[in-house]
């Protein structure tokens, strides 16, 4: 813990104008970020008498090392760049919305060239239009099952789509008339892009136009005694009727809101908002939030926007309503209303709900959000002090000086000593840290891999220990010498994709996070004491005494520590060992997927992996642009090179790759007349 006296600004330099301030801990880890009107007025409130602070906060004052501001012209600018920051940094500190669940979305891909319908969770994608969010899946499915009688839009994957059109036969769906089967061209890809844009105009609640341009060639088949057409606009008008009245009818046609109510105690609160859209609810999400900070429901209301609108400014700015009712109003209403309007691009009210039809249906949410919390409350119950009472557990039996807040766990997965990987997962405050997590591929001293398990965890703890000493050594612009902590592994690990992780030390200026500037307190190892002398040796060769180890066997669950002839054995029901075991799980499983994402690889060859320059990149572009070996292996040198990012040495060295492993045959050009004539066509 440091005294806040000591990073304390002197007096006259926090300049008093509006700006964001950023606190960060003996690591350079940014653990809050803030905005103020008065830069100084605020910063000054935080190095008051500590007995007069919040406990949360003198918590934050007291983990800080140093602070730091940036000063901006406006509130708006102040309120934009404290959410860019707090989703760059992520402070522990900082008041977290963690979504209750995996919400679907009815997404559109406009931006493809066949655009298509489909149900989507996560991140939201550039050029696709999105829908909801929705409660299940299911409804979703149902409604577009209705709609695709009137749009018959692309519902299948890719991969069907390129079987279809290269059999020239269409699915099932094109059969039964529920998909206009461009892949065959009965629509072209224009009238496709139209219908599909009809689909989204009908979902975004413009339902009354198609219903009308129904009616009125149904009556026109009638005039001119087409009857069985008519029918089947009849049945269309209906399926488009039943599609509407799924969502009820709540305000007046044309209104856009969206509808938030808030619902908690000091520590946790529940959140939910209900999306209206065209006086039709559209969607519904939630959010339960621990109150990590010391703030009122009118800043968390804020920052509730700020999470809801700023995450996806950047991918569809129509996702701002003109009208957004909360349940009390921000603290500068004004300010956030200006930054609203500049993400939807014209006028946005946030106000609170007073009377009539709005204020009932907030009520309603708030019902919702009630619910929500004690429905968390009984999952969950006493999960925050769950937490504290585990890593309280660890520290009593391992016999530390503090709590365990950062844990490391790893863990090693090979088959027979082939395509060894090791994982590194983080826990943090109890729970996991993915973004933290970490694969390495394990090499040995000669390349091949490790000898066995304890050989590999002792490259593994040293590779992990060795970058951590070498970016603090940066950070603090220390020379280490030539000893073993000062080498740098420039290779040391790699990220979920296989990609090695190449970074520099914690930057003082940005506080942007480096891939092993922070310590853990604990390292926990999947194994017993061999696995654990292989790592304290490790540790203990560069020199890294400050950090905790132990290891848990999985055959009685024992958690054994350096040098002892005995494993502490936690009770069966203890909190501590329950959250071991979690970090210990997690560890296995995300070796294990490495490990057989490795042998996957390995074990998929194909004639372009051997050609010298074509990249992952190129042979990609390559089978996306024949479909397959056989068709480019039939490909000129020419046709070959026309391939973006392709060049004429390449495209001669996959010709003759391609003939060196095809079959023999009488009259087909060796490999080095493939080359010679490939250098005298394009001219090389």
């Amino acid at each position: 813990m440091a005294d806040p006296a000591t990073y304390r600004p002197a007096a006259g330099e926090i300049p008093d104008a509006p700006g964001v301030y950023r606190f960060r801990d003996e690591h350079g880890r940014v653990i809050y970020v803030g905005k103020a009107k008065s830069l100084r007025s605020r910063l000054n409130s935080y190095f008051q008498d500590l007995a007069g602070l919040h406990p949360r906060t003198q918590q934050m004052v007291l983990t800080a090392a140093s602070v730091q501001w940036t000063v901006v012209g406006t509130e708006v600018e102040a309120l934009a760049l404290e959410y860019s920051w707090i989703k760059e940094f992520d402070p522990r500190f900082n008041v977290k919305y963690r979504d209750d669940k995996s919400y679907p979305y009815l997404a559109v891909t406009l931006s493809d060239e066949v655009p298509r319908v489909q149900v989507m969770r996560g991140a939201k994608r550039k050029g696709t239009r999105y829908f909801g969010p929705y409660a299940h899946a299911w409804a979703i499915r149902e409604t577009v099952d209705l709609l695709l009688r009137v749009f018959p839009v692309r519902t299948c994957s890719a991969g069907v789509y390129k079987r279809a059109h290269q059999q020239g036969r269409p699915c099932l769906l094109g059969y039964i008339d529920k998909c206009s089967a461009p892949c065959v061209g009965r629509i072209s890809i224009e009238d496709h892009h139209r219908l599909a844009q009809d689909f989204c105009d009908f979902m975004a609640g413009d339902t009354a136009r198609f219903t009308r341009r129904l009616v009125a060639a149904m009556r026109a088949a009638s005039d001119e005694l087409d009857f069985e057409r008519a029918a089947r606009l009849r049945d269309d008008v209906a399926t488009l009727e039943r599609a509407t009245e799924r969502n009820a009818v709540v305000l007046a046609d044309g209104t856009d809101v969206d509808i938030f109510a808030l619902s908690g105690d000091d520590l946790e609160a529940a959140v939910q908002v209900f999306h209206v859209r065209g006086g039709r609810i559209r969607g519904q999400r939630g959010w339960v939030v621990e109150k990590v900070e010391d703030v009122g429901d009118d800043v968390l209301v804020e920052r509730l926007l700020q999470q809801v609108y700023g995450t996806a400014a950047g991918e569809d700015g129509g996702v701002v309503p003109r009208e957004v009712l909360v349940p009390v109003e921000p603290p500068d209403v004004a300010q956030v209303e200006a930054w609203l309007a500049g993400l939807r691009g014209g006028r946005v009210h946030v106000r609170v709900a007073q009377r009539g039809t709005k204020r009932e249906l907030a009520q309603t949410v708030h019902r919702n959000a009630e619910h929500a919390l004690a429905l968390h409350r009984t999952r969950r119950a006493g999960d925050l002090t769950t937490r504290s009472q585990a890593l309280r557990e660890i520290q009593e039996a391992l016999d530390l000086s503090t709590a365990p807040l950062r844990i490391e766990c790893y863990d090693v997965s090979h088959n027979q000593g082939t395509y060894q990987s090791a994982s590194m997962v983080v826990f943090e405050d109890g729970l996991a840290r993915k973004s933290e997590y970490r694969l390495f591929s394990v090499r040995g001293p000669d390349g091949q891999g490790a000898s066995d398990d304890t050989a590999a965890m002792h490259e593994v703890i040293t590779r992990r220990f060795r970058r951590y000493l070498a970016e603090r050594a940066d950070s603090l612009d220390v020379d280490l010498g030539d000893g073993p902590g000062a080498a740098e592994d420039a290779d040391a690990a790699e990220d979920e994709d296989g990609v090695p992780l190449r970074s520099g030390p914690v930057d003082p200026a940005t506080g942007r996070p480096v891939r092993f500037a922070y310590p853990p307190n604990l390292v926990v190892v999947d194994g017993g004491p061999p696995q654990v002398a292989a790592a304290a040796q490790a540790m203990a060769e560069l020199g890294v005494t400050d950090v905790a180890l132990c290891g848990l066997a999985k055959r009685l669950e024992e958690v054994w520590r350096p040098g002892e002839e005995y494993p502490v054995v936690l009770e069966r029901s203890s909190e501590g060992l329950y959250l071991l075991q979690r970090v210990r799980d997690e560890a296995h499983r995300f070796a294990i997927a490495a490990h057989r994402k490795r042998r996957s690889q390995g074990m998929t060859v194909s004639v372009l992996d051997s050609v010298p320059g074509l990249g992952p990149a190129r042979r990609a572009a390559l089978l996306r642009q024949f479909g397959s070996v056989r068709r480019l292996r039939a490909a000129s040198v020419e046709e070959i090179a026309s391939v973006p990012g392709m060049g004429a040495r390449t495209a001669a060295a996959v010709v003759a790759a391609l003939h060196t492993d095809g079959p023999a045959s009488v009259g087909a050009p060796s490999p080095e007349g493939a080359v010679a004539d490939a250098a005298g066509i394009l001219g090389t």
